[in-house]
């Protein structure tokens, strides 16, 4: 959950170090499509692929019009390790957050129960599911992917563990991470890093509970 009052500034960051005319941009996690629209904002000419399993952030996506560009495609699934039907947990809010649906997950909630005690997850329901790689030989997407930006909430290891092929043509990595395993199992930062061997730290983000970090390919960026 990205603090949206410094959001902008990170997008601008990052725009800034892509450093292509048409950077090509996977936003995994996407909700509604509001980091996408930014990217958009900041390069017009990417090409952003976007993927997100909850219906009701589907649904907003699809009624934003800035997002209705041959250049922005949305695909409704799960980035996961596996292919198939797996379960999916949709938050909900109380009072005035009682439509949250920012923290949903494929991982099953744990301290973020404490941690967020605003935050409900009632049941979880099926989704589509499909491994990094695999959607990737199926779009034909074999170039260097320049960006991508993960908000999977917890689920890091199965889009690492579903994506490596993917993964080492990616120039910039930007996720969550938490040190305190808000989800079930849950990677802290130290072995997100450990799966990466080959990606770097380039700014971190830290917030109370948990953070955003960026991540650059050591190898990739010099494609």
């Amino acid at each position: 959950m990205v603090d949206p009052t410094s959001s902008l500034e990170i997008h601008q960051e990052i725009a800034s170090l892509l450093q292509v005319p048409c950077p090509v941009i996977l936003d995994i996690g996407c909700n509604d499509g509001r980091d996408t629209q930014r990217f958009l904002e900041l390069c017009p000419d990417a090409r952003v692929y976007c993927f997100e399993p909850d219906p009701r952030a589907v649904a907003r996506f699809r009624q934003n019009k800035h997002l209705a560009r041959p250049n922005v495609s949305l695909t409704q699934i799960a980035i996961s390790d596996r292919n198939g039907i797996i379960d999916f947990y949709p938050s909900n809010g109380d009072g005035d957050a009682k439509e949250w649906d920012l923290s949903g997950s494929i991982r099953k909630p744990k301290h973020h129960l404490s941690e967020y005690e605003w935050v409900r997850f009632d049941a979880s329901v099926p989704v589509e599911s499909r491994r990094l790689d695999d959607w990737s030989d199926d779009a034909g997407l074999s170039a260097a992917v320049d960006l991508i930006w993960m908000d999977v909430q917890g689920a890091e290891s199965d889009v690492i563990a579903g994506g490596q092929n993917t993964l080492s043509r990616t120039r910039f990595i930007y996720t969550e991470y938490s040190d305190r395993e808000l989800y079930e199992g849950q990677l802290s930062l130290r072995s997100i890093l450990d799966r990466l061997p080959s990606f770097e730290v380039v700014t971190l983000y830290p917030r109370a509970v948990e953070g955003d970090v960026l991540l650059r390919n050591k190898v990739a960026h010099t494609i």
